[in-house]
């Protein structure tokens, strides 16, 4: 069991990664089990629903525990890693034990803060969103645990490693990660070890539960708590337990950003009356306004995108029509109209669709914009996006027509009032000054929240947009 030096052991929870998110997926580990890390140090790459970050631990020393495993979704305030803060790391190395992912429940010890210890470190405080170590200290009071140097990796009593999120007290670990899953099944009484998932490997899904609870006359969809649970999607999911699996379909978690995703567009269905009304516009002129911004900026400027240039238009529309601008406050029954736009805009990545935001695009010049749509597609492309980048829109410009599509009809991106599409720029007939030509045409539509406004000022708004992409000079009365 190596010599003398003794060790606290530091439970590090999944901390609260801000904006209202409750779990995350781990991505990838950064660390192994026996592995020393510093503080502040990242120990695990997890995608939530709005981004890909990186994990750092507010303490150092040796790790001695992993809490799950790729692909393995946990909620905020479980545990993550445990670390020997004051161990030996080579007496640890020696120690053997297993393959070092796991632990059920508690780990090893717990506890970020302590009462046993004054002299201890707490940590630098210097950690991601929404939480820090002199905060955990003093929310977290737990334990601390004195051991050795050589702790002992967890492991499952066949010796095989136990995923933290799947360990069960009472009787060895339970085929189930999703926290939702757990939640439904602990109010309804259900003991999840007497299912059989039909998940991989054996995973137990919500339908398993849903067909388990039906079995015996329960009715999942009569439970408030366990109807919100669903997210929204329990006829949906009633209807897939009801029907038998066929052979070679495939089912899909729907989780991490495709869930959230989900999630949103079917709240933005259910609760906001939009509307949609479309324009085709001649952007020949704005093509050509384009390339003469393109060329006065020369080769050491910003390059002007066709999308900076819209977000431009968006802001000056806006400007003219600031109830678009706005939200809808349900609880209290009233219209709230923003002072500022965050513009968001959709951007497909290989993660799903993802809508960064430019913050106060109100106040940048169309060079600023397209610098900043740049760089905020080029963090979308590598998953680099922060949560505080992908929330917080006012007003949403889907670039549809990079898809090579001229229309279409989308969804509000909830709780924002009004979304601006922009089609594919082709070649088209078109009259021009009383003659027929060969022009660059685009279609735009606007879909809105009906309660925020009449179709006059949405039409108003879009002939607007419509302007300003025929003729730019008409933004210069609005700049």
């Amino acid at each position: 069991m190596g010599g003398g030096v003794m060790a606290a052991v530091k439970e590090f929870t999944l901390p609260d990664l801000g904006e209202g998110l409750t779990e995350a997926e781990i991505v990838q580990w950064l660390v192994e089990v026996g592995e020393v890390v510093a503080v502040d140090q990242p120990v695990v790459e997890v995608e939530t629903a709005k981004a890909v970050v990186e994990v750092p631990c507010p303490y150092g020393g040796v790790v001695t525990a992993r809490f799950g495993e790729q692909g393995d979704t946990l909620a905020v305030g479980r545990p993550l890693v445990t670390v020997a803060v004051g161990a030996d790391p080579a007496a640890d190395a020696g120690s053997g034990g297993g393959s070092g992912d796991g632990g059920s429940g508690s780990g090893g010890g717990s506890g970020s803060g302590g009462e046993g210890g004054g002299d201890e470190p707490e940590g630098s405080g210097n950690v991601l969103v929404g939480y820090g170590t002199q905060a955990a200290v003093a929310r977290r009071r737990g334990r601390v645990r004195a051991v050795s140097a050589a702790v002992g990796h967890v492991t499952a009593a066949g010796g095989g490693p136990v995923r933290g999120d799947l360990a069960h007290p009472d009787g060895g670990p339970v085929a189930v990660i999703s926290p939702l899953v757990r939640r439904l099944a602990r109010e309804k009484g259900l003991d999840l070890r007497s299912l059989a998932g039909s998940g991989p490997d054996g995973l137990i899904l919500r339908s398993d539960v849903d067909r388990a609870l039906g079995a015996v006359g329960a009715d999942p969809a009569a439970d408030p708590a366990a109807a919100a649970v669903g997210g929204g999607t329990a006829g949906a999911a009633a209807r897939s337990a009801a029907r038998p699996p066929v052979d070679g379909e495939v089912r899909v978690p729907l989780r991490g950003i495709r869930g959230a995703v989900a999630e949103k567009l079917a709240r933005s269905r259910r609760e906001i009356p939009d509307a949609t009304c479309w324009v085709d516009a001649d952007a020949t002129g704005l093509l050509a306004a384009r390339a003469a911004m393109n060329a006065a900026a020369g080769d050491g400027g910003t390059r002007i995108s066709v999308l900076a240039l819209m977000a431009r238009v968006v802001t000056a529309a806006l400007a003219r029509h600031p109830e678009l601008n706005a939200t809808v406050d349900t609880a209290r029954g009233e219209i709230v109209r923003l002072p500022a736009v965050h513009l968001g805009f959709a951007a497909q990545t290989d993660r799903g669709l993802v809508v960064p935001v430019v913050r106060d695009a109100q106040a940048r010049t169309t060079a600023e914009l397209s610098a900043e749509m740049g760089r905020l597609t080029e963090a979308a492309r590598t998953g680099a996006l922060t949560p505080a980048e992908l929330t917080g829109g006012t007003f949403t410009l889907n670039n549809y027509g990079v898809f090579g599509v001229d229309g279409s009809t989308p969804i509000l991106n909830h709780p924002e009032a009004g979304m601006l599409g922009v089609g594919r720029i082709a070649a088209k007939p078109w009259v021009h000054q009383g003659e027929l030509a060969v022009r660059q045409v685009v279609q735009l539509s606007f879909t809105f929240d009906h309660r925020v406004c009449d179709g006059g000022t949405a039409g108003g708004f879009l002939r607007f947009v419509a302007d300003c992409v025929e003729d730019p000079a008409v933004l210069l009365a609005s700049v």
